[in-house]
């Protein structure tokens, strides 16, 4: 199948199929955000399906489409070319991006500092560390 990529408005077509698992045109655009025209959101799902990444199948008048790509095949993708397009290919620069300028919640702080940890492969260096959140709330020591 080759680089899984989208466009924007492709990318809100496709969430919706993620989500529901399938869709008419109808459907599709009724859980869209923007008030598309049906035949918007028809044209995006015929060319989402030209290159393979939805397929359909009637159903009554109408078609259902249906995802051929994971999202997570597909954010695995742009999460590629972000890094190397945006960040040099350095993932620690995204790291500390994504760390730094959002008002994270301690509780997921924690959570990415155990991914972090197993990656790692244990708990070397953490001396008394338990990868959760300290007793005022925080996420520990800075990394």
């Amino acid at each position: 199948m080759g680089e899984i990529s989208f466009t924007d408005r492709e990318l809100d077509v496709m969430s919706v199929l993620w989500r529901r698992g399938s869709g008419t045109v109808a459907e599709v655009r009724e859980a869209l955000e923007d008030d598309l025209a049906y035949t918007t959101v028809l044209t995006v799902l015929q060319t989402l399906e030209e290159k393979g990444f939805v397929r359909h199948e009637e159903e009554g008048r109408a078609y259902r489409y249906h995802p051929l790509v994971a999202a997570g095949s597909a954010g695995a993708s742009a999460l590629d070319r972000l890094l190397d397009k945006v960040f040099e290919g350095s993932a620690a620069r995204l790291l500390a991006h994504l760390v730094s300028d959002r008002d994270l919640d301690p509780d997921e702080l924690a959570r990415m500092r155990r991914v972090l940890d197993e990656r790692l492969g244990g708990r070397e260096g953490r001396s008394g560390q338990d990868g959760g959140a300290g007793p005022d709330g925080s996420a520990g020591d800075a990394p």
